[in-house]
């Protein structure tokens, strides 16, 4: 996993990791706002699916500069990777979904779900009916692997 631009995030002097999952960023009214001011007390901030070109997608639609450059590799694996190559003393993960909390733990992150992490920051949150961790790309590995054979089919 590599850091997108290490300078910027050098010159952040927070002590924390914090990562969303992409349907924690969905469930937030303006998730850009959540980021800019998550930046200014963490110094790394970052979102991560199983769909690295769903995350790109969403960065780009919501003008959000990712601090990860994602690969295609699984949520887990990222997270990993993320956890064993960042420096800092704490590493927050931000989810919605009880598979975001298993990935969390499992790497030694800490497991905030939106709804502590956006009442904690101030963040306003979006219609729930709009947004479910069903986006997030958690739906495991037969259901990626479907729409995968879906999509070389069309």
């Amino acid at each position: 996993m590599a850091l997108t631009d290490e300078a910027a995030a050098a010159d952040r002097d927070g002590k924390l990791t914090l990562l969303f999952s992409l349907g924690a960023m969905r469930s937030l009214a303006d998730p850009a706002a959540a980021v800019t001011d998550a930046r200014r007390w963490s110094r790394y901030v970052g979102v991560v699916a199983n769909d690295a070109a769903e995350v790109h997608t969403f960065c780009r639609t919501h003008g959000i500069d990712n601090d990860y450059a994602l690969r295609s590799w699984d949520k887990a694996g990222l997270v990993q990777d993320l956890y064993e190559g960042i420096d800092t003393p704490r590493h927050v993960f931000v989810g919605t979904t009880a598979a975001d909390r298993r990935v969390a733990i499992q790497a030694g992150w800490e497991y905030r779900p939106i709804e502590e992490a956006a009442e904690r920051a101030g963040w306003d949150l979006g219609d729930p009916s709009v947004t479910t961790g069903a986006d997030d790309g958690d739906d495991g590995l037969f259901a990626r692997l479907r729409r995968w054979i879906r999509g070389r089919l069309r």
